[in-house]
């Protein structure tokens, strides 16, 4: 573990008291261990000597809108100072209070992620000048995420029937936006109480009843050997992927930027930068765009197990190859041949491989433009 977050429940400076008893404790047990806040903003201002003197040097803000106008569509309510204030009075007071927080983040030098969820017909359109103010005011990434608004977690938008964005709509936000800045694409938009890693939740390990039975032991050597071994191998792959792009680099500079055709491909990965996964025990897919020179992350599908022993496989299918439908390909590691031929008559092409997966994605893009000529 080399990251640990507070992100709830509630805001944590909401109850700022045991959120920084917490980080104390962390600081004096695991110093090694980085330490990060994510907080709607409204009372950081209050607390930036305190965020200081922690060291915590990543805070992230949920910051939805700079429009008290849209505010007033996204919070029924603002409680500051024991009140509560509906409306565009209490947007205002929450947008004044986040404007704030960046500028005091930004003077204490700490780097500030934002967090914005795109809402259709909300804030969708007005993403774009939140992320042009954000990126004036010092924040050095930004995250846009999906609105979730299933019925049954019982919120607002979910019970007005209010619809979260298709990964097209999300797509094409996020690419209106990161000629400004870093755009983060690889968010899972995790529980605030999530343990492990992107698209591994080992919570269940660790619940409340399981903790107080364990001893924990703090071995600050062996987890410096530890993190030096994933070090290694960081730039063993980061080695690797510019030797792939160097190779592929050249003969793709020869035709302009503008001309180069884009394509997306599906990997089934457990991780690592590697094509490590069958297709039937893909949770979600990592999605790629490729244009012959450049392999990017844009985003990630959340999909159904397709290996159920039988049950609703049909129908598990039908809904991956909806899922990742505008994909010219999915690399896998492994496939059965009934679901690779019902993506092959679905249009998506299908690669077995266990490579990084850049070179796998430049080498298929490759044999998809030759075809297409």
């Amino acid at each position: 573990m080399t990251v640990l977050g507070i992100a709830g429940p509630g805001d944590p400076l909401a109850n700022p008291e045991k959120t920084f008893r917490t980080f104390e404790l962390i600081a004096d047990k695991a110093p090694d261990i980085k330490l990060c806040l994510s907080t709607n903003g409204l009372m950081l201002p209050e607390y930036i000597d305190r965020i200081k003197q922690l060291n915590i040097d990543h805070v992230t803000i949920t910051l939805n809108t700079i429009d008290p106008e849209i505010g007033a569509q996204i919070y029924s309510w603002v409680h500051y100072k024991r009140k509560r204030y509906r409306g565009v009075e209490g947007a205002k007071i929450l947008l004044e209070k986040q404007m704030e927080a960046l500028q005091a983040l930004r003077e204490a030098d700490i780097l500030c992620k934002v967090n914005s969820v795109m809402i259709p017909g909300v804030n969708d359109q007005h993403l774009v000048e939140v992320n042009k103010m954000i990126r004036e005011n010092g924040a050095f990434l930004h995250n846009i995420m999906p609105l979730i608004s299933a019925p049954e977690h019982g919120t607002h938008f979910g019970l007005t029937g209010q619809r979260g964005p298709t990964p097209t709509e999300l797509k094409s936000v996020q690419d209106q936006c990161s000629g400004n800045m870093k755009m983060m694409r690889h968010c899972r938009q995790c529980r605030a109480d999530a343990v492990g890693l992107l698209g591994e939740d080992r919570s269940q390990e660790f619940t409340k009843d399981k903790f107080m039975e364990m001893a924990p032991e703090y071995d600050l050597e062996t987890r410096q050997e530890v993190q030096e071994g994933i070090e290694k191998f960081r730039a063993e792959l980061k080695a690797a992927k510019e030797e792939i792009a160097l190779l592929n680099g050249a003969a793709a500079n020869l035709i302009p930027v503008k001309e180069r055709t884009k394509i997306l491909v599906a990997v089934a990965t457990k991780g690592g930068g590697l094509i490590n996964q069958h297709f039937g025990h893909a949770k979600e897919f990592q999605v790629y765009e490729v244009d012959g020179s450049e392999v990017k992350y844009v985003g990630h599908r959340k999909v159904d197990h397709f290996c159920q022993g039988g049950y609703s496989e049909k129908a598990t299918l039908e809904n991956i190859i909806n899922a990742i439908s505008d994909c010219k390909a999915v690399l896998v590691s492994k496939i059965g041949d009934s679901p690779k031929e019902k993506l092959h008559n679905a249009g998506i092409e299908v690669v077995e491989s266990y490579d990084v997966i850049e070179k796998v994605a430049l080498d298929f893009y490759q044999e998809f433009t030759e075809k297409k000529e």
